[in-house]
């Protein structure tokens, strides 16, 4: 027959990280996944009334502000891109330069 009475100390009797209080819970930042949730910023902007409309269209129930802001989003990764692009074709082209002597 099992014992199932243990001696050993309870999780609480072990722990020496402080008490949570709700003004920690107030400071903290809850992130899901690996990547750190983007920080956002209120602005007021001034945009053509037809992006407006085309964005409010597009963007259905989840709000245009939300596809705007993936859309740049999508733009400056596209920049990002064509930039490290561009850096590695002109390595590429020195080294081969280098490479062959001339």
């Amino acid at each position: 027959m099992m014992n199932n009475f243990s001696s050993s100390p309870t999780s609480d009797d072990r722990d020496e990280y402080p008490k949570v209080t709700q003004a920690d819970l107030g400071r903290a930042t809850f992130r899901v996944g690996l990547k750190p949730a983007p920080r956002k910023q209120r602005i007021t902007i001034s945009l053509d009334t037809n992006l407006i409309e085309y964005f409010k269209e597009k963007a259905g129930e989840r709000g245009y502000q939300v596809l705007i802001n993936e859309t740049l989003r999508q733009a400056k990764e596209h920049e990002d891109l064509a930039d490290t692009l561009r850096r590695v074709i002109r390595e590429e082209l020195r080294r081969e330069t280098h490479d062959s002597g001339t």
